[in-house]
């Protein structure tokens, strides 16, 4: 993707979820940046575990669990960070003006804004895997996406098939998720309604949907065991679309996000809406600054995932 940034713009920081893990993603971060190894190392220490070692040479089946990929996924992200701090002199540093992420993305947003510790963050992550992961077991599921369908027809097959919405990504690409039968009613639906393409989604469950509420005591447990400050740079909800200001707003966020819709298009439209003009995508993967280009195509995007993009943004 094309490095667009504009100096004395509106920016957004945008965070990663699920999905955007790969073998080897934050390695050259560990190698070459001596602020992107103690983030990796700090994961490592408050898991207790060398999630890095899965990261930088495991396989593409064990970094594919949730256990692994969130808090992976949330290291690189918050790598990427400390090594711009390194890499890029003060005056040239990118100010975000709104922080927003992509389910598990938003998490990395507590760190990166101040909310929590990286520590925190990263016991915080796993715990929600965890969770996530028995609730799967408990309620299997799977997930689709569905591009080139109204939301209100969305809508309705979901009443008809028993799925829920559990993203809406931009105007071209909804996901949908629920049990495996259901989803599978909802897939031949949609195509018979004139979906350009729908595409089942590898992922372990239903994410983002009625089948999770039973992870939703489990994290209001551990989060309440945690100490939430206000976040230096609001963060864009991804449930509403609005700002949170505060640690109270937060928690309430992160406990209806985990059953309830990601409203990308939503939250973009409102950072636009704010006057957002570059949105930096930090950390593995560029399915976000894809989703925001469907979204305006006259937003600049910039991909942050390794030095080179870091020292590019620097001299840009």
């Amino acid at each position: 993707m094309t490095l667009t940034f504009a100096r004395n713009s509106k920016t957004a920081f945008l965070f990663p979820g699920q999905g955007a893990q790969s073998v080897g993603m934050g390695l050259e971060l560990y190698e070459g940046s001596d602020s992107g190894r103690q983030v990796f190392e700090m994961v490592d220490e408050a898991l207790g575990r060398p999630l890095s070692k899965i990261m930088f040479e495991g396989s593409e089946d064990d970094l594919r669990e949730t256990k692994n990929a969130q808090p992976g996924i949330m290291a690189v992200s918050l790598a990427c960070m400390e090594a711009m701090k390194e890499n890029i002199t003060q005056e040239f540093m990118p100010v975000p003006y709104l922080m927003a992420g992509h389910s598990l993305g938003e998490y990395t947003a507590l760190a990166a804004s101040g909310v929590l510790s990286v520590m925190d963050t990263a016991l915080l992550v796993q715990e929600r895997g965890e969770l996530m992961q028995n609730a799967c077991d408990s309620n299997p599921g799977t997930m689709a996406a569905i591009l080139g369908l109204d939301e209100m027809v969305l809508q309705e097959i979901a009443r008809e098939s028993g799925v829920y919405i559990s993203n809406i990504n931009t105007q071209e690409q909804i996901v949908i998720s629920g049990g495996k039968i259901a989803v599978a009613r909802a897939m031949d639906m949609a195509n018979a309604r004139g979906a350009k393409k729908v595409i089942p989604l590898k992922v372990g469950g239903a994410f983002h949907s009625g089948l999770m509420e039973p992870a939703k005591a489990g994290l209001m447990e551990f989060i309440d065991g945690l100490k939430f400050n206000d976040p230096e740079v609001p963060i864009v909800a991804n449930c509403t679309g609005n700002p949170l200001q505060t640690g109270d707003e937060i928690k309430g966020e992160l406990i209806t996000q985990i059953s309830g819709c990601v409203q990308w298009k939503k939250s973009v439209d409102f950072m636009i809406k704010s006057g957002i003009t570059n949105f930096l995508e930090i950390g593995p993967g560029r399915a976000l600054g894809g989703m925001v280009k469907k979204i305006d195509r006259a937003a600049n995007v910039s991909s942050i995932n390794d030095i080179e993009s870091i020292v590019a943004i620097s001299r840009n």
